[in-house]
């Protein structure tokens, strides 16, 4: 029987190393010297070795800092694949399959965090516009 690390187990945790082929194919097609090149291929890395990090950690509390960092840079990935159309150093047909697997993970990561959460008895947290708390003080 083979032996794994605990984060290797992770649906997620594969899923981010898929992302990381991916991204080195593109990343190898692309002629330019532009620093999103970089900043993609240091993103896509932090996604694992955030997700292995916070896995590591004993206390479930402590788990998800590492995992939101995790879910920041597949966010801050799937704007980098933006940079490069709107740079037009590459198509955008060319980064949907990217972004398809981006949404992924962050759907898998956003799950882990909110049921680590629930087990510790944390309320998740909440966001909205500017807009929609003073439409909302506007109808009391």
């Amino acid at each position: 029987m083979k032996r794994q690390f605990d984060h290797e187990k992770l649906n997620v945790y594969q899923a981010s190393l898929e992302f990381i082929t991916w991204t080195t194919e593109l990343l190898a097609e692309l002629n330019s010297k532009a620093a999103v090149k970089d900043q993609l291929d240091r993103a896509s890395t932090s996604i694992p070795l955030n997700i292995a990090e916070g896995n590591g950690k004993f206390a479930i509390r402590d788990r998800c800092p590492y995992l939101d960092f995790a879910r920041g840079s597949a966010l801050e990935c799937a704007a980098c694949l933006d940079v490069l159309v709107a740079k037009r150093l590459t198509e955008t047909p060319a980064i949907i399959p990217g972004k398809q697997q981006l949404l992924e993970i962050v759907s898998m990561l956003m799950g882990l965090i909110s049921s680590l959460r629930l087990r510790i008895g944390e309320e998740p947290g909440t966001y909205s516009c500017l807009g929609e708390q003073e439409h909302e003080h506007e109808q009391e």
